[in-house]
Parts: structure tokens; C-alpha cells; sequence
């Protein structure tokens, strides 16, 4: 059965044997992560092609060590017009096919630019769409049917007649962090990219306590941007015990192996979190205005044609254990940024998740472990 019925959009599947492919994915961190299933499902299908992936040079990170990539191509945040070109004209007809895997004008641009078949998804507005249902071969809704995104990327599986896998694959190191600690320990990714999906300081406080009143060690990880490590700091100078701080000093494949050991992962609605799900370490996500339905962390056994978690309401599936803020005013999620619209706003439903819960949530999650 395929994973969505209305996916084909009344097209046939394409009959190819593609040698070469190339995969685009340039939004944020996580989302290079969830692409990582629509890789190895290419991959599963067409073992004897190479496949490189197109992706924000800051991110090349969450793909390091993956088997089933022979190149990643970098590109910078904000290339000029003459970088954009100059990628354009190196790559041109180089494939034998390009997945653009997001519906924006420039990665559909480079699928038809990269590939002798170009497919892609375009906006869910024909005024904006025609266009690029034009430049592609075949072209897929985004967001036509509401669910997770690996699932939605898996749509391009219909496309190709192909089998999906649902497995998230993390970036692999050679070996794991220099000076790992001592088990058992706890992982905590306090700070998210933006402070709407920012939990409050007073109930990292009480989980860190619990966590080490019941004789875990606490290591804190990060980014390691300067506004963010001073947040930190502050936190460690109201706290009566020693943490190991090892916030911007690991790769992503390091903070991976990191992850992979610990007793259990705590973080907000970030890409580290998607990172420690996929680890299969047990891990627990508070989130807030954020739709679970889409961007839950996808647990690391869970194989589904539907999405894991519902719109509302925490629930545990494998090694996921979704925390979800609340509102007096059934807002939740609103899928905005917080409550006053803008990525630096705080939002109410996390603002109102009590460190009670949180506890309550990790005694059961220790337990069970």
C-alpha cells in the first residue's frame, strides 16, 4: 500500500534505475536529519548508485559518516548570485535524478538544473506552484496531507515505486568523545535556536536537582554561541553541585556518540532532540507551540505510515516521550512563534509546563529503562 494514496496526485510512477542522485535539503538541522529515511530508502532501492546530498554548509555535520552518501555538497548560508550560478553550472545535468525535498524557488531550481529527472515538491498555492510543476517531472503537494515529515519526504517513494525505510540514521565518529563521562549520566540541550521554543530557568533547575539527588551526572550540551554558553554559566552559578559542561565542543557525530551512551536525553523542540531520538537513547521533548503531529522527534524503532504523536496531548511511543506545554486558552499548538509572534517571545504553554511533571515523567523514564 503506498504510504499516501493521494501522493501520485494522478501520475504514474516513474520507471528509472538512476546511477547518480542527488537529494537538496536546505532548511534548518533537523531537517536534514529526517531526510536521512528517504536517503536510505534511495539507497535500499538503487544499491549500486551514488548518491550526493545538496545541503546548508552549516549542517553538513548531521550527515557525517552516513553510509549511504558519497558526497555532500556545502553550500553556504547566504550565497551571492555568482556562488548560486557557479554551483548551478557545475552540477548541471550531472545527475540522473534530483529530489528537491523542499517546495522553495532555489531548491527547485537546482533539481532541474542538476538532474535529467527532476521531482519536488511545490507550494500548496497554484498561483505559486505552476511554475514549478512546470521545471519538474513530477511534483508533489507539500503539506497536502498534514502528517510527520519524514513521512511527508517518504511520499517521494510513491513517486519512484520504491520501498520506504523509516529509520533515522545519526551521524557516525570514529570513535566517541575524547573524555566521555563517568556513567550513569543525563544529557540536557537547554537552549533551543530560538527563545519561543525555550523552556523556563526554574524547572531546569528542579530536573537538574532530582536528577542529581537520584545519583545521575548532569552534562550539558549546546551550540556553543557566546549568548548562549553566558545562559548557561548563570545556570551552573545557581546550582550546589558540579555539572560537565560540554556545550560547543563537539561535532555533531561526537555529540551523537555522547548521546547514544547516556541514561536518558532532556531537551526542548530543537534538532538535537531529533539527533537524541534517533540515537535510540530514551529521550524526553517539552514541547510547546510546536505541532507534534509534524515535527515530533521520530522514535527510533517506530515504523508507521501514520505520524506517532497527535496534534495534542503527551504521549510516549518507543524511546520518545513527548511532554506537551498548556494554555487556558486551548492554543495549543498554534504552530506560531510564541505568544507574541516573533522567535524571541517567551510562550505561556511552556512557560505554565511545571518542573513537577518533567520530574514526575524522568522518575517513570528511569524506572522503566
Amino acid at each position: 500500500m503506498p504510504i499516501n494514496q493521494r501522493s501520485m496526485q494522478n501520475q504514474k510512477p516513474l520507471n528509472i534505475h538512476p546511477k547518480r542522485i542527488l537529494v537538496i535539503t536546505l532548511r534548518y538541522l533537523g531537517d536534514t536529519l529526517l531526510v536521512t529515511p528517504l536517503i536510505s530508502s534511495l539507497k535500499q532501492a538503487y544499491a549500486d548508485a551514488e548518491i550526493d546530498v545538496l545541503l546548508p554548509a552549516a549542517n553538513a555535520g548531521m550527515l557525517e559518516g552516513n553510509p549511504d552518501i558519497r558526497k555532500l555538497i556545502p553550500l553556504p548560508s547566504k550565497p551571492s548570485l555568482g556562488q548560486f550560478l557557479k554551483l548551478l553550472f557545475g552540477i548541471c545535468r550531472s545527475y540522473d535524478l534530483a529530489i528537491s525535498s523542499q517546495a522553495g524557488d532555489r531548491p527547485t531550481l537546482i533539481a532541474r538544473t542538476a538532474g535529467k529527472t527532476a521531482i519536488g515538491f511545490v507550494p500548496n498555492d497554484p498561483g505559486k506552484a505552476w511554475w514549478k510543476n512546470r521545471l519538474l517531472d513530477r511534483s508533489l503537494v507539500f503539506g497536502v496531507d498534514y502528517d510527520h515529515a519524514v513521512l511527508e519526504n517518504l511520499r517521494f517513494c510513491d513517486v519512484l515505486n520504491i520501498e520506504p525505510c523509516y529509520r533515522l540514521n545519526p551521524p557516525q565518529c570514529a570513535a566517541p568523545p575524547a573524555q566521555m563521562p563517568a556513567n550513569p549520566y543525563v544529557v540536557l540541550h537547554i537552549m533551543p535556536q530560538w527563545r519561543y521554543k525555550q523552556w523556563h530557568r526554574d524547572g531546569w533547575l528542579g530536573v537538574m536537582s532530582f536528577l542529581n539527588r537520584s545519583g545521575y551526572q548532569l552534562v550539558l550540551t549546546g551550540s556553543g554561541q557566546p549568548a548562549e554558553l553566558e545562559s548557561l554559566r548563570e545556570l551552573e552559578r545557581q546550582l550546589a553541585f558540579p555539572v560537565t559542561n560540554m556545550a560547543g565542543q563537539l561535532s555533531l557525530a561526537q555529540l551523537a556518540a555522547l548521546i547514544g551512551q547516556a541514561a536518558l536525553f532532556i531537551g526542548p523542540d530543537t534538532g538535537i532532540t531529533h539527533l537524541a531520538a534517533a540515537t535510540g537513547t530514551e529521550t524526553i521533548a517539552l514541547y510547546g507551540p510546536t505541532d507534534p503531529k509534524k515535527w515530533a522527534p521520530w522514535p527510533c524503532r517506530y515504523v508507521g505510515r501514520t505520524s506517532p504523536f497527535a496534534s495534542v496531548g503527551s504521549k510516549r511511543i518507543g524511546n520518545v516521550y513527548l511532554l506537551q506545554g498548556f494554555s487556558d486558552r486551548n492554543c495549543v499548538p498554534c504552530q506560531l512563534e510564541g505568544c507574541d509572534r516573533h522567535r524571541n517571545s517567551h510562550s505561556e504553554c511552556l512557560d505554565r509546563l511545571p518542573a513537577s511533571l518533567v520530574i514526575e515523567t524522568i522518575g517513570e523514564v528511569l524506572r522503566q529503562g
